[in-house]
């Protein structure tokens, strides 16, 4: 249905339509007519919602299945409230990174460099940020994990010759099928990504829920839960801070991936989505004009009430769909974890993705362990996949808005340079892959996350306030949620800071 709508608006692209706007720092936009939206049904909205599952899909990845487990098998459950506020905050942080989609049909980066200093040193900074936070493709090496667990029978070991070697390889293979499946898949890559990650996400959940209702007594969900809201709770002594700091930041999203939500958002057609092109496949995709400057509706009436039928399915997909979702993903992950792994195990190591597996196989059977391995392949390879489509995206967005020189380059055609950073993204992974454990690198990068949190809820605030009319503003409340998570990063942005200099 939003699909119907963007490829209808797309017709339209080159025709004058009026008059434009001023808009910071980059060319002003032109107004257009807003879509109208399908008629709100449960059946549209499931049709409709796509960025959710998506992220969902990113989401229940490396903090549900790695983090969360190892932090609340060492330390309890005492401190699992942050999880919840982690996950309501960046629900809300999400929309508002769709409200600014819904009114210009740019992703929010390109927002983000329409603010001073100007598109140059905003465009170079998220781009840093985006590599050094996902360009290192750790949840390849989670997976590779689970794969070599399942074909050897046993955790990889470092101090067994090989082992090392051989997870590596299979990380790359992973990695590059990842990098396979965003090139064939359908002829718009977001609604390729949507179709796979509905089947991610069921499996998962569906999985979670009975193994949980069948390995983990009543009382130990109860406990957890407890856990889940016991609101202001301090960390016990002896927490490692750098694994508190990474469940924070991978709790739900992850700093700058959440920004993929407006992307993916774009891409799907909600809104002026629908009217600025979006980015096909290179197989199977036919070529669409992707316009480096946005369309915005003039707000009257009529356009208010359509973009607040639009919110609808914004509020569907974030505040139904993905902030239940993630919420559930992180509690059956750690319940899980809990009811089979022996309180005090120290998750890390080459092994880190398939411990539940091994654990639960001693006490259902083989046929069990390999049923948790391909969940935990599916959680992994899944995140891993989202991943590899953010960043490129991301980077793909930030180019095609900010340099002229680049899009004269792709002669208007946005697939080459989607693919050309692809190409950048699988070369620097294939090296990174190398670099370090999988592990490490994913404490690193979930801390890292957290403090993007603090810049990037600061500065959709900003832009949404500056750049949209009063009436499709956020709420005070939403805009309080939103504030309420830049604070709450940055607190642990400072702890863990504080704790690594008193450390050294």
């Amino acid at each position: 249905m939003a699909d119907r709508a963007r490829e209808v608006s797309q017709e339209r692209l080159d025709e004058p339509i009026g008059a434009t706007v001023e808009a910071g720092r980059l060319p002003p936009w032109t107004v257009a007519p807003l879509p109208a939206p399908p008629r709100f049904t449960l059946k549209s909205a499931l049709a409709v919602m796509g960025p959710g599952v998506i992220m969902l899909s990113a989401s229940i990845g490396s903090g549900e299945w790695i983090l969360g487990p190892a932090l609340a098998v060492q330390i309890g459950y005492s401190i699992l409230w942050i999880v919840t506020v982690a996950v309501f905050t960046q629900m809300i942080l999400n929309g508002e990174f769709m409200r600014y989609t819904l009114y210009t049909g740019e992703p929010i980066l390109v927002g983000f460099m329409r603010t001073s200093p100007g598109p140059t040193f905003w465009g170079w900074t998220y781009f840093l940020i985006l590599m050094l936070s996902y360009g290192w493709p750790g949840w390849a090496g989670g997976s590779a994990a689970v794969l070599f667990a399942l074909a050897k029978g046993r955790l990889p070991d470092p101090n067994m010759p090989g082992d090392s070697t051989t997870q590596t390889l299979i990380a790359g293979v992973v990695f590059l099928v990842c990098i396979a499946l965003l090139g064939f898949g359908s002829r718009v890559i977001e609604r390729g990504l949507e179709k796979l990650n509905w089947f991610i996400v069921a499996w998962i959940l569906l999985f979670l829920v009975v193994a949980c209702v069948v390995f983990a007594p009543l009382s130990t969900w109860g406990s957890l839960l407890k856990g889940f809201l016991s609101f202001g709770s301090l960390p016990p002594s002896g927490t490692d801070y750098l694994l508190l700091g990474a469940v924070a930041g991978y709790a739900a999203g992850g700093g700058i991936a959440n920004c993929a939500v407006s992307h993916w958002c774009r891409d799907k057609g909600f809104g002026m989505g629908g009217v600025t092109g979006y980015i096909p496949s290179m197989i199977g995709g036919k070529e669409i004009r992707l316009s480096n400057v946005g369309r915005v509706f003039a707000p009257t009436p009529e356009n208010v009430s359509r973009f607040r039928e639009w919110w609808k399915y914004v509020a569907a997909d974030q505040y139904i769909l993905y902030g239940p979702g993630a919420f559930m993903g992180m509690f059956l992950c750690i319940l899980l974890a809990v009811a089979v792994i022996p309180a005090g195990t120290k998750m890390t190591g080459l092994g880190i993705g398939a411990y539940q597996a091994e654990y639960l196989g001693q006490v259902g059977g083989s046929l069990l362990r390999v049923l948790t391995l391909l969940t935990g392949f599916w959680i992994l390879f899944g995140t891993q996949l989202g991943i590899v489509d953010f960043c490129v995206r991301m980077s793909t967005d930030i180019a095609w808005a900010g340099s002229e020189r680049l899009r004269q380059w792709a002669g208007g055609d946005p697939r080459k340079l989607y693919y050309a950073m692809l190409l950048v993204f699988v070369v620097w992974g294939v090296i990174a892959l190398n670099l370090a454990a999988p592990f490490a690198l994913l404490q690193l990068q979930a801390n890292m996350a957290a403090f993007v949190f603090v810049i990037i809820s600061v500065h959709v605030l900003i832009v949404n306030r500056k750049l949209l009319p009063k009436e499709l503003q956020p709420a005070t409340w939403q805009q309080v949620a939103v504030t309420c998570n830049a604070i709450f990063y940055a607190v642990f942005t400072v702890m863990v800071i504080g704790r690594w200099v008193k450390v050294w």
